[in-house]
């Protein structure tokens, strides 16, 4: 669980102690944060892509005929290859405004047992080259390899002079970057069956963000006083559970966040579904999180959209992107939609935490009176305890701690009826 994404993409899931401040340096002009989402989730944005295949029908893409068959060796299986029908679906070109250096990608999709999803990205660079596709992720919501599910999966191997993907992230390759970028959604059911995928949205953000190290805190957004009621897991609880899902504990912190999001919408696992817990473990959602986002490829439960796309897989809408500061945090607050946000500090930096993480995931419930960060931290302190998740960090380390560390990103996740917040600037990042 130690594979690099980049100083803004970073690893998550891994709690390390260390100790050290933050930068004492005065805070200068900031500079531009270029982020920008862009999603396809209606029959008429779907209509506007490429379809081999593939067919729109009550606004999500499915199959329709197959386009040719894939031999596909799991990686994680038993070695035995077998055989899938295809389509696929490819986007216009997106151009940004800005050279694109990062990219993540975002689906919801159902996936009934024998069929899966691969999301690919390519585009256009600075020179004029025009990129291979890159694949950011082989999803499927199931496990059962004996009805034809693979093993979910991120693909590592894949750099080349214009990029490479760290995990489930492209970065352009050094002093380079995208003009332009589109995705490619390919289906895959095992041959000579009929159930099929089903996107129901698929989109991604490209950012291009600066280096610095330390900003200022943002103006207040209208949130104060306001916390949502969002359960809290700890995920110290769960240490040395199922070490073939990574073992629970610090490496669930991103599993256990997308978790108490999910229950707060009440979508998440019924007790039949969690049945096959452990009936001694207590909050038997996290492990179900857990085993349902597990990349076997990165060995962990850490890969972003792995976890949004299994909140979509439980009938809400999630995706990935970047916030450039805490004033935009708060406008999902007063839509009452909570987020999960990933940080990074050394021991000290965030007062109040007791540790420090070279990546971790937390979720943000509120602000209060003074506009400081009311969270779900699922490392309780380091206690194995829910009692110590709900707490209240400073809002100029929060800050620091997310924003220069992730480039701000976040997992937003929502039930379609609860309307996202307005965008607040002409470049949309959500």
């Amino acid at each position: 669980m130690t594979t690099a994404r980049s100083v803004t993409a970073l690893l998550v899931g891994a709690v390390v102690l260390s100790t050290g401040t933050l930068p004492s340096e005065a805070v200068k002009v900031a500079p531009a944060r270029e982020i920008a989402y862009r999603t396809w989730t209606s029959t008429s944005d779907f209509l506007t892509g490429a379809q081999y295949g593939t067919t729109v029908t009550d606004g999500a893409l499915t199959f329709g005929t197959s386009t040719g068959t894939t031999s596909y060796v799991d990686p994680f299986g038993d070695g035995t290859a077998k055989s899938y029908d295809q389509t696929s679906w490819i986007s216009p070109h997106v151009s940004t405004g800005f050279g694109l250096t990062e990219l993540v990608a975002s689906w919801n999709a159902t996936t009934p047992p024998g069929t899966w999803v691969e999301v690919s990205m390519a585009g256009v660079t600075d020179t004029g080259a025009t990129t291979k596709w890159y694949v950011l992720g082989r999803w499927t919501s199931g496990d059962d390899t004996a009805a034809g599910d693979i093993h979910r999966t991120s693909v590592p191997s894949q750099g080349d002079a214009n990029g490479s993907v760290a995990v489930d992230t492209f970065q352009a390759a050094t002093g380079h970057w995208l003009d332009r970028w589109q995705l490619k959604v390919t289906l895959y059911r095992l041959s000579g069956t009929t159930q099929a995928p089903v996107v129901r949205s698929v989109g991604a953000m490209a950012s291009r963000l600066p280096s610095d190290k330390k900003v200022a805190a943002s103006p207040l957004g209208g949130a104060e006083g306001i916390t949502l009621d969002v359960p809290a897991y700890s995920q110290e609880t769960h240490i040395g559970q199922y070490p073939q899902w990574d073992g629970g504990g610090e490496a669930w912190c991103s599993a256990t966040s997308t978790a108490m999001v999910l229950d707060y919408w009440g979508a998440g696992p019924s007790s039949t579904e969690t049945a096959w817990v452990d009936p001694s473990y207590s909050d038997p959602q996290v492990d179900h999180s857990a085993r349902s986002v597990f990349d076997y490829s990165y060995d962990g439960a850490g890969n972003w959209p792995f976890n949004t796309a299994y909140a979509g897989s439980r009938g809400v809408d999630g995706f990935i992107t970047r916030l450039r500061s805490l004033t935009e945090a708060e406008q999902f607050i007063k839509a009452g939609i909570p987020l999960v946000a990933s940080l990074s500090f050394k021991k000290g930096d965030l007062p109040g935490a007791g540790y420090g993480t070279n990546g971790h995931l937390m979720v943000i419930v509120g602000f209060d009176q003074a506009g400081n960060v009311v969270v779900n931290d699922p490392a309780s302190h380091l206690i194995p305890s829910n009692d110590q998740v709900r707490t209240t960090y400073d809002r100029t380390a929060f800050e620091n701690a997310w924003v220069p560390h992730s480039g701000g990103l976040v997992y937003v996740i929502h039930p379609e009826g609860v309307a996202l917040p307005g965008p607040v600037g002409p470049q949309h990042n959500w």
